[in-house]
């Protein structure tokens, strides 16, 4: 598989979830709109198997580098959430008010 830049080259922004729309589990869990138990029980599993796979082939100052990145991937991921529903329900409390 060819290394794929983790940024888009105009913006200088993280693409990752363009990569994330591109797994087959993730499509097929989205596409009712819902995310059943098992189904974020297998992308558990998948991502605790890619974890212990990529931790074995890193060397200490890799190791400390990828932690890093996961822990502010997931900080991100989780502000950008928070972000995107408060501003959904704004939206949706001022539309009570036309």
């Amino acid at each position: 598989m060819p290394k794929t830049s983790w940024f888009d080259e105009s913006t200088a922004l993280p693409v990752i979830d363009e990569q994330v729309a591109k797994l087959e589990s993730f499509a097929a869990a989205m596409a009712d709109g819902v995310i059943e138990k098992h189904e974020l029980e297998s992308q558990q599993t998948t991502l605790v198997a890619t974890m212990r796979a990529v931790e074995a082939e890193l060397s200490e100052e890799q190791h400390i580098a990828v932690t890093r990145l996961l822990v502010e991937l997931s900080a991100y991921n989780v502000m950008r959430t928070v972000h995107e529903l408060q501003a959904d329900r704004l939206q949706r409390s001022l539309a009570g008010f036309r």
